[in-house]
Order: structure tokens, then sequence, then C-alpha cells
């Protein structure tokens, strides 16, 4: 998992509430185990008409928005089902930062677990924020001090500090657990010697 510190982009506004996982990544692109190669299908039946061209109104069809790299959302953004293919889908596209004002449980969590840093501030921080991105100007995002630097402006923003570390360390599930696997030989080592039918074949 890439390392998250300080990020700057031209944020793409998204002013649509209750966004579910399934509007982010349809169920019909679910059947990949691969992290890649779901970017060009995020907001499937948003940015794509039925005979497969893309709707030039929707905003991450349009120049600069098509590059964006922080997603200002509406609230209870990744409500639905628990599909882990959602972060993996914005994170292709080049996502890495999300701000809206209320996520769903599961989708938050996911995001942490996948270099995603989600970002919650109030509404009236995000109208503010919204007016940055209609401009077309950057906002920059601070990990380490918690902050939201637009114009002459900051907002600081709430984050769980071991979720903090983890993005800042770059480090997923699979990490976490390989920082422990000197302790983990040590424990099968000890069962083994303890327990050894467990281990036979």
């Amino acid at each position: 998992m890439q390392k998250f510190n300080k990020l700057k982009s031209i944020p793409a506004y998204l002013p649509i509430v209750n966004v579910d996982t399934d509007m982010i990544i349809p169920k019909q692109f679910l059947k990949t185990i691969k992290r890649t190669g779901l970017g060009k299908n995020l907001f499937f039946e948003m940015r794509y008409d039925d005979q497969g061209n893309e709707i030039k109104d929707f905003v991450l069809n349009k120049k600069p928005y098509n590059n964006s790299k922080i997603l200002i959302a509406g609230k209870n953004f990744g409500c639905g089902s628990s599909r882990e293919h959602a972060p993996w889908a914005l994170l292709d596209f080049g996502i890495t930062c999300v701000i809206s004002s209320s996520y769903a449980d599961i989708f938050y969590n996911n995001c942490f677990k996948n270099g995603i840093l989600p970002i919650k501030v109030d509404e009236e921080k995000i109208k503010q924020l919204s007016e940055y991105s209609l401009r077309k100007e950057e906002i920059k995002i601070d990990l380490n001090d918690q902050k939201i630097i637009f114009g002459n402006n900051e907002i600081n923003f709430d984050l769980d500090q071991f979720k903090k570390k983890c993005l800042l360390e770059g480090l997923d599930d699979i990490a976490l657990s390989l920082e422990k696997s000197e302790k983990i030989i040590s424990f099968e080592k000890k069962l083994e010697k303890s327990k050894p039918w467990i281990f036979n074949d």
C-alpha cells in the first residue's frame, strides 16, 4: 500500500447524497479479485450512456476533474453493500482522498485499508471546499498535521491515530501482520513443541 502524507489537487465535486457502493462500482464488475482495472468503471452508470459513450456533463468526464485525486462527496457516501471493490475503483481511477460530512462505516474503514484518506467535515465546510472545485483551484491535504488547506484558509479534521499511522506508513492488514512475523514464528515453534499432533500431515 502506498504511503499517504501530503496531497495537492483540484477536487472533483459530486453533490449527491447516499451514493452507495453499487453506484461507485456496479455489481457486474465484481467478478475480479484484482485491485487494478476497476477505475475505468468507476461510477459506470453515471459516466456512460447505454451505448458506452462518456456522458459529457458528468464531473469525472470533464477536464481537469478527470485527473482529480480528491473527491468532495455528499453525505452518507459509500452506503449499501460492503464490497471492497468500491475503494479499489476509486484508487485505480486516481482518487486517494474523499471529503464528505458522513460515510457508511464499512466503506469508511475499507478506505484506510486501501490507502485512501476519508475526511469528515461538516456541511458548511463542504460548501466552502466545493467553491474551490467549481473555480478549478487546488486544495491541499496534510495528513500529518490533519489539515485541509485552501487559499489562506485551513480546516482541521479529526482522525483515529492508529488509522493515521497506517496511512502515513503505508500499512495494510497484511503489512501489519508481517510486522509481527517474529512473534508469530516464535508462537508456532512453542505450539509445535507442546502440541506436535497439530502439525502432523
